[in-house]
């Protein structure tokens, strides 16, 4: 099989199995992963629900025990439990067979270095591709060996650890795990709370029978809402495939943007922490809100580049208290600055039971002050770049900036343009005083992509 470069991307490596990724691509990338990174120790392996993950996880064990590394096996998970397992544990580095939210003919494998550091097209991936293209086989006389480890009952132990679980009060909620590995998870946590979950897609399916698995769809999140407003619940969630995503509902099955879930989440966990000037870092695309609110807590507000290897990076470096993102990533310095599907949803629960108030309280103060666009993804047939020039020419009296794509600000509106980095696509977003406004420059600014 002649080795598809495309299948390395920004962050992880994807693609359809068996055409662009097999078990033979999977072993070469495996033993890349040992040539570029050099682990001293054992490395984590784990693998998400799909069909195709059990093969693929043997050929990347063969791979990495080939050329020596022992191997730490730890079943089938969601990927948040990789960057506990490693950072927790102290391991040299780890990776996970999974696709995350893609449609069910993908496979792919995610990576860490020790600590639970991100590895992405910037930090090796390239390398690792540059490695397999070369097609050099590492074979050591003494091979690892593999052992199974349990992490769940210390992975739940962790994320209760944001909370005080006795403060929890009685509660249903709707939760839809969309057939990965979001209800294996939540069935522990909740061993230790008083809440009653209504599940919808509990049961590990890799044939996610209901389509692509991704709450960001709109027609992904619809039976959720449907869900809450039946059954009456106090809160929906919602994972993607490998639960490292989560999104959220009211009791009238309103979608909680994750706009301003990560602006409350900034401001629970500012508003419990010991230190002023607390750093959060958050991205160039909806961010009013937030910014504002990281501001009135007594927090400092720091821009930086969408992803979430960048945003790791910059927490690190920062050691900055938290940070969210639009597509449902949420991450805590505690968390070994690494994001979390399940801390979320236990902050939310002890905020609500604390102030005895319902979910949608929590949304209104922004509901009523911040308007914005969905994030919108134009296909383009022009040179991306001179898209971008000739729009910033045109928006040269608003406040520039290039952190990531193009943002400009006005006093009433912003905007946020930034070329995708897989296809040829433009993402904007847009924010105002009125929605009105926002529609407006909406169609203002496609007209001008187009």
């Amino acid at each position: 099989m002649a080795i598809n470069s495309e299948i390395f991307r920004a962050y992880d490596v994807r693609g359809i199995y068996p055409n662009e990724i097999d078990e033979n691509v999977v072993y070469k990338i495996s033993q890349a992963y040992v040539k570029v990174f050099k682990p001293k120790g054992p490395v984590v392996l784990g693998k998400d629900v799909r069909l195709s993950s059990p093969s693929l996880w043997q050929a990347a064990a063969k791979g990495l025990t080939d050329a020596g590394i022992d191997v730490i096996d730890i079943g089938t998970i969601s990927t948040d439990m990789l960057y506990f397992t490693v950072a927790k544990y102290g391991y040299s580095g780890g990776m996970t067979i999974s696709a995350s939210h893609n449609p069910k003919e993908y496979n792919g494998m995610k990576f860490v270095r020790a600590k639970a550091i991100a590895i992405s097209a910037d930090t090796g991936i390239m390398d690792m591709r540059d490695q397999v293209l070369k097609n050099e086989q590492i074979m050591e006389s003494e091979k690892g060996d593999i052992t199974k480890k349990e992490i769940l009952a210390d992975y739940v132990k962790h994320c209760l650890s944001f909370i005080d679980p006795k403060a929890i009060k009685p509660m249903k909620i709707v939760a839809n795990a969309n057939f990965g590995m979001a209800g294996k998870a939540l069935n522990k946590i909740l061993e230790f709370l008083p809440v009653e979950i209504i599940p919808l897609d509990f049961e590990p399916n890799g044939n996610f029978p209901k389509g692509k698995p991704d709450p960001m769809l709109v027609e992904r999140r619809q039976e959720t809402e449907n869900l809450v407003k039946q059954e009456k619940v106090d809160l929906g969630a919602a994972w993607d495939a490998d639960a490292d995503r989560i999104f959220l509902f009211d009791e009238n099955g309103q979608y909680i943007d994750n706009y301003f879930l990560s602006a409350i989440l900034d401001k629970i966990l500012l508003g419990r922490s010991k230190k002023t000037g607390e750093k959060v870092i958050y991205d160039p695309r909806q961010n009013w809100a937030v910014i504002d609110t990281i501001k009135a807590m007594g927090g400092e507000p720091i821009i930086n580049k969408v992803g979430h290897s960048f945003i790791k990076d910059r927490l690190r470096e920062e050691n900055a208290l938290c940070a969210g993102e639009i597509t449902g990533h949420f991450y805590f310095r505690d968390n070994f600055f690494c994001d979390n599907g399940m801390i979320p949803l236990l902050l939310i629960l002890e905020k609500l039971s604390n102030e005895n108030i319902k979910a949608s309280d929590l949304v209104k103060p922004f509901k009523n002050k911040y308007f914005f666009s969905p994030e919108i993804s134009q296909p383009i047939t022009a040179d991306a770049d001179k898209i971008l020039a000739n729009i910033e020419k045109k928006y040269k009296d608003g406040e520039i900036l290039h952190v990531d794509g193009l943002s400009v600000e006005y006093s009433d509106w912003r905007f946020n343009l930034r070329k995708s980095n897989t296809e040829p696509l433009i993402r904007l977003n847009v924010e105002a005083k009125s929605q009105v406004l926002v529609d407006e420059k909406v169609k203002e600014l496609l007209k001008l992509i187009k």
